[in-house]
């Protein structure tokens, strides 16, 4: 519901300060007092265009202030994502409040919850909040969606729906599942030939990492095996090869420090010649491996030059890339073969879902067929004590191919005269007459849907008397079950209220103002009874419009 609404600078009012309760709430006044400015302001919450010649004074910016009351919590998510705060109360509403800000500049800057917010976002939240309706305002029934929700609503399908909607979820999920495996196989197919000539080619060489490192050291070192070999000799030679090398040397120079009793050095000598002697054996063995074997070489070249050719064909500059390479494409044909054996089974999967996406169709369209033709007469009989008692309201469903919200495409179609051919709503012209059947279609729906706050702006213009009586019955009857405003002229609609606000003008020392009042029993008593009589109060005409309220307040 709308709760408060504040109005800054906008047009010819100053400040306007309102707050509402639920219920119907009623709007009068005089023919340019100043209630299309309230619904201008108003609009600028639902996105409508901001045009600077609405700022009263030029030199501060226009501003509209509004805070709803909603327990729709599937807003949550659309403000969540946004960035804007759910302010949940304890009563389990939840608070949004919206701002628009209008510069002298043209500017226009738009808060939900105080996060600014695009234009855009402020179209798709404040419809769920809102609805303004006025002759020819019909954007409710225009919109396909909306027609379905409708008669979904009158029909009692959310768990038939929902039903619908898990198992086209589940649908859509599969088919694109199904759909990227073919994707998959088909670009896997293409690269077959070429990928199994890679998988071969480093077959043949199967790369290690760290392999061609090691195999270029080891090369090296034979090509120089001779060399090497000869150095290792003379090597071992010095250290103990006659009675001038290192360990008879110091095997001598032990039995001098015997003779000496020089105890501490005789063991570091140990030490040294027990070490020496390690030494000599390592470089032994080491000279010993030495391969000089033509035949270990030429088998060494011959897998190093095939490294060198992968690296290149396959433009790597690191050996280990091929190791990483040959993975890979081991990988990617492994993947062609599980895509091949995926698809059926998603087929399979994909056929049963489909059948029973259809069944759950069927069912949604047979229970909407059943509805449809309940809804018209509704309509239609609703619709006759305000005075369309030649109304033909028809509710047809054409079949389509299966989408979120079902197998059906609903169209509203009625006329007004006697034998008439029903047509769209949006082609029929009597803006008078589709007020009075969209009341109908909307006080139906109150207690079905969960209808934002209505205004309806003059839909009782060109009636009176009776009908004008039951219209604003009607109205009552909705504003039972969720929160409703009605800018009128009639003093049957009037009376109806559950409150009453009047917006007049006011003059100033240099200009003229709008001001809105919310009104007292007498007060009312006095607007209903100007209403009905002019602009000279009578005692008669007050004395009617207290019967008026009367009448009103002990029919509820």
């Amino acid at each position: 519901m709308l709760r408060s609404l504040s109005i800054r600078n906008y047009a010819l009012i100053d400040t306007v300060d309102l707050e509402f309760d639920n219920g119907l709430t009623i709007v009068t006044g005089e023919t340019g007092a100043g209630k299309s400015i309230m619904l201008g302001a108003l609009s600028l919450l639902l996105g409508g265009r901001a045009d600077t010649r609405v700022i009263g004074d030029a030199k501060a910016r226009s501003e509209v202030q509004a805070l709803f009351l909603t327990g729709d919590e599937s807003l949550r998510p659309m403000l969540e994502e946004k960035g804007i705060e759910w302010v949940a109360l304890p009563d389990g509403n939840a608070e949004i409040l919206i701002r628009r800000e209008i510069a002298a500049s043209g500017r226009s800057r738009v808060f939900i919850n105080d996060t600014p917010v695009t234009l855009r976002t402020l179209e798709q939240i404040t419809p769920r909040l809102i609805d303004i309706h006025s002759q020819h305002a019909n954007a409710s029934i225009n919109d396909p969606a909306k027609r379905l929700e409708i008669i979904d609503a009158f029909a009692d399908n959310a768990d038939l729906r929902a039903d619908f909607a898990k198992r086209f979820a589940d649908y859509v999920a599969v088919r694109r599942r199904l759909a990227a495996a073919r994707e998959s196989l088909k670009r896997a197919t293409e690269n077959e030939e070429f990928l199994r000539f890679r998988v071969e080619s480093l077959d043949k060489l199967k790369p290690r990492a760290g392999e061609l490192a090691a195999i270029e050291k080891r090369f090296e070192t034979l090509c120089d095996a001779d060399e090497i070999k000869e150095k290792l000799s003379r090597f071992s030679y010095i250290i103990n090869g006659g009675d001038s090398a290192a360990l008879p040397l110091l095997s001598e120079a032990r039995s001098i420090v015997d003779v000496m009793d020089i105890p501490e050095v005789a063991s570091r000598l140990d030490a040294v010649i027990l070490e020496l002697k390690d030494i000599a054996e390592t470089v032994e063995d080491y000279n010993a491996g030495i391969d000089t074997d033509p035949s270990t070489l030429a088998r060494l070249s011959t897998r190093m030059n095939l490294y060198y050719e992968l690296m290149k064909r396959f433009r790597v500059d690191d050996a280990d890339r091929l190791a990483e390479i040959h993975n890979e494409v081991k990988t990617q044909l492994q993947g062609l073969e599980l895509a091949g054996d995926e698809i059926p089974a998603l087929e399979e999967e994909s056929r049963n879902l489909a059948r029973a996406l259809k069944h759950a169709a069927e069912l949604l369209t047979e229970s909407r067929r059943m509805a449809a033709e309940n809804f018209s007469a509704l309509i239609e009989n609703a619709a006759r004590p305000l005075g369309l008692k030649n109304l033909t309201f028809v509710t047809t469903l054409t079949p389509t191919k299966v989408k979120q919200n079902g197998a059906d495409e609903v169209e509203f179609l009625c006329s007004f005269n006697k034998n008439g051919t029903p047509q769209p709503i949006a082609k029929v012209a009597s803006g008078g007459e589709i007020s009075r059947m969209m009341l109908c279609l909307k006080g139906e729906l109150a207690g079905k849907m969960q209808l934002p706050t209505i205004i309806f702006d003059e839909v009782d213009t060109g009636v009176s008397g009776e009908i004008a009586d039951k219209m604003g019955e009607m109205m009552h009857d909705m504003g039972d079950r969720m929160q409703v405003m009605a800018i009128t002229h009639l003093p049957q609609v009037a009376a109806k209220g559950n409150s009453h606000f009047k917006v007049f003008k006011h003059d100033e020392e240099n200009h003229t103002v709008t001001r809105v009042r919310l009104l007292d029993s007498k007060e009312r008593i006095d607007e209903i009874a100007a209403m009905i009589s002019g602009s000279e109060v009578t005692d008669t005409a007050r004395m009617a419009a207290k019967e008026l309220l009367d009448k009103s307040l002990n029919k509820r």
